[in-house]
């Protein structure tokens, strides 16, 4: 069990993939009841540890390889979707940025999650205290939305195959 703990709390911590893989993947392993609980709470943490480095250093890391010959082409749009996410995020925001991230964290679509929350919130300055914040509660926010939807399809795709199965 504690292997399978492990293996979600990484894909939680990988970027694009993030908490809303690693939940889909803890109930595919059977995880209900406390064990799902658990599994949230894992997935949570991995999927926040990388915050306080992503802010501090990967504006920085960016920068600093936009230019490199074999890098720089990835380093390059990782800069300019953290820039323009940021942008678009300020915009439609206005004064409620702080409920803008967590939303743009929260809800789990493709590009979205802590690691571009945190990379776009370090382009807009926002301050490290509240940008932690607005991300930890967006990806509750997600773990809940995806846990949700995740054992709603289990529980259907259970149901189905076990009609289909012979008796």
């Amino acid at each position: 069990m504690l292997l399978n703990y492990l293996i979600i709390f990484f894909i939680s911590m990988v970027p694009i993939v993030e908490l809303r893989g690693a939940i889909p993947v803890a109930v595919g392993m059977g995880m209900q009841g406390w064990q799902l609980f658990w599994a949230y709470v894992v997935c949570v943490v991995g999927n926040i540890l990388p915050v306080p480095l992503i802010y501090f250093f990967a504006r920085k890391v960016l920068i600093w390889g936009k230019d490199k010959k074999y890098i720089g082409k990835f380093f390059t749009w990782c800069y300019n979707k953290g820039e323009k996410g940021g942008e678009k995020l300020k915009k439609k925001a206005g004064k409620g940025l702080f409920i803008a991230l967590m939303l743009f964290v929260g809800i789990p679509l493709p590009g979205t999650g802590a690691w571009t929350g945190t990379l776009a919130a370090s382009f807009l300055d926002i301050g490290f205290k509240k940008s932690s914040i607005a991300v930890m509660c967006g990806v509750l926010i997600a773990g809940v939305i995806m846990g949700t939807a995740s054992l709603l399809v289990s529980m259907g795709a259970g149901g189905i195959f076990s009609c289909l199965a012979p008796k």
